[in-house]
């Protein structure tokens, strides 16, 4: 079982912030995007996200560290558990059925468990007569599935897939109904629902905020300075962006209705974009010789500002 703090490289002291940071910091190391084709990429980013939902989660967090939960967010059987149902005759009510207004746990193995020991007695069920459980699954979706809506597949625990459809405009926590796909019911009762938990994978660069995007752009010095139009990459495909002349890293730009569709409104929010004017990463000597004749005689400071506040 994999511990979390372990997966993030934290003590257990670590302070919410420091968890914001590591993750932060492997995300970007082991992101599919800007490890295409990596599957063992995938697969890390995959782990320190399921480490960073429950970690940054207080009370996922406190039942961690109190053993009530596994490094998966999976319940963890009370010590007796097994034994105190055999007790009780394989069944006993020492459960709780779950409700829409309750926050559900994935029981499934347990419920299989206690089910098939029920119907080990009497062949018929003794009188045992109720539908099915739900249960519940945790499913990690990538950013643009959810932003663009998609099918992704979850493995029930019996074995089985399915494909679900996730709606456009899924946010993060948001929690999908499937219909009869819980526990099966006795003596030909329906089965339960299952509801499937999602969280959705960060951007590599898309920053949600609400149902607004944020995206950083970089630029040329040329395009800052000069203008032009620049391609913007957004949820529905890239378009074309005019920078006004004279643009300077931290220029905001927007693009209206190109954000996260709002399930509730049914509008759709907007894309922010922030100019980051970035130098070639090799040096360019024209460029140098340029900026050092161009500076003669037209010394400014850009830092005069923040004089008054030292």
């Amino acid at each position: 079982m994999t511990d979390p703090y372990t997966v993030l490289g934290l003590p257990r002291t670590a302070s919410d912030d420091d968890i914001r940071k590591a993750f932060r910091k492997l995300a970007k190391k082991h992101h599919p995007d800007l490890n295409p084709g990596d599957k063992a990429a995938e697969a890390k980013f995959k782990e320190i996200s399921q480490a960073n939902d429950l970690l940054s989660d207080a009370e996922k967090r406190r039942r961690f560290d109190a053993g009530e939960i596994d490094g998966t967010g999976q319940e963890m059987p009370p010590r007796g558990f097994y034994r105190d149902q055999a007790g009780a005759g394989g069944f006993g009510g020492k459960y709780e059925r779950a409700s829409a207004h309750e926050s559900f746990v994935d029981m499934g193995g347990v419920f299989s468990e206690m089910f098939g020991e029920r119907r080990g007695h009497g062949g018929g069920g003794g009188g045992f007569d109720m539908g099915g459980m739900p249960v519940t699954y945790s499913l990690r979706v990538p950013f643009l599935v959810a932003a663009r809506g998609g099918k992704q597949r979850v493995t029930l625990p019996d074995g089985k897939t399915l494909d679900i459809d996730v709606p456009e405009g899924t946010t993060d926590g948001q929690t999908l109904r499937l219909k009869g796909q819980g526990m099966p019911g006795s003596q030909g009762r329906p089965a339960g629902d299952a509801y499937v938990e999602i969280h959705v994978d960060p951007h590599a660069f898309f920053q949600p905020r609400d149902s607004d995007i944020h995206v950083e752009l970089p630029v040329t010095v040329s395009e800052a300075s000069l203008g032009g139009k620049v391609k913007v990459p957004t949820i529905g495909g890239p378009v074309m962006l005019n920078v006004p002349a004279g643009s300077n890293t931290g220029t905001s730009l927007r693009l209206k209705g190109r954000g996260l569709l709002d399930r509730k409104s049914g509008q759709r929010g907007d894309q922010y974009v922030k100019l980051k004017v970035v130098l070639p990463e090799q040096p360019d000597e024209k460029l140098k010789e340029f900026l050092e004749s161009w500076e003669a005689g037209r010394a400014y400071d850009p830092r005069k500002e923040m004089e008054q506040f030292t």
